[in-house]
């Protein structure tokens, strides 16, 4: 039978580069398409909902932006028993120490991805609520899939050009075109809190 394959990007798409995973799989699954046994799924900040989905997977690949205290826009990739421990070694957000804890939660219960792959990327910017992704991290997109696409062709998984057909993405309003194309200028929007309330010398 053929392995079964999880490629999940996590993050909060709502806070600037915490974005990053989700942007990849969004951008992977438009890209190419894989057989049955692959599911590309959003999996956001769901944390310990997940656990259904680890237990179906023989292989999980992650897409994510994990702070390894590099450059920004640096990439490093992770495999094995050292995926869990990256991903809780310096805590960045909520949603990075709660997939810590699926993974932990996954082997204590017996069904964790015997193959585990992250592909992490260093964020430049992470407090900027509605923000988009910054420019060096949007630019990491297309070389993570490269990396993600040559290290499942490794192990026999062949993608084919089109697109995966999934119902695990976001809601296409919140796609990074529209998300991103749809935001205010600085000059459009006030993002110092509601202006009622400021006086107009620091409004």
């Amino acid at each position: 039978m053929a392995p079964r394959v999880l490629i999940l990007g996590i993050g909060n798409v709502l806070w600037a580069d915490e974005g990053f995973g989700v942007r990849c799989v969004e951008r992977l699954a438009s890209r190419v398409a894989f057989h049955d046994n692959v599911k590309i799924m959003d999996g956001g900040t769901q944390g310990l909902y997940l656990l259904p989905f680890l237990e179906e997977a023989d292989i999980l690949l992650v897409f994510d932006a994990v702070d390894y205290g590099m450059a920004p826009g640096e990439m490093k990739v992770v495999e094995g028993d050292e995926v869990p421990s990256f991903m809780g070694a310096k805590k960045m957000s909520l949603h990075q120490t709660g997939f810590q804890d699926v993974i932990a939660t996954s082997e204590l219960m017996g069904y964790r991805p015997e193959t585990l792959i992250l592909i992490g990327c260093q964020p430049e910017e992470l407090e900027d609520y509605g923000g988009g992704l910054r420019d060096i991290v949007a630019a990491q997109i297309d070389p993570a899939i490269e990396i993600a696409l040559k290290k499942l062709a490794a192990l026999g998984i062949v993608a084919r050009e089109g697109r995966h057909a999934t119902d695990d993405l976001a809601d296409p309003s919140i796609t990074r075109d529209a998300y991103e194309g749809g935001r205010p200028s600085e000059a459009e929007a006030h993002r110092k809190g509601d202006i009622r309330f400021y006086p107009k010398e620091t409004a």
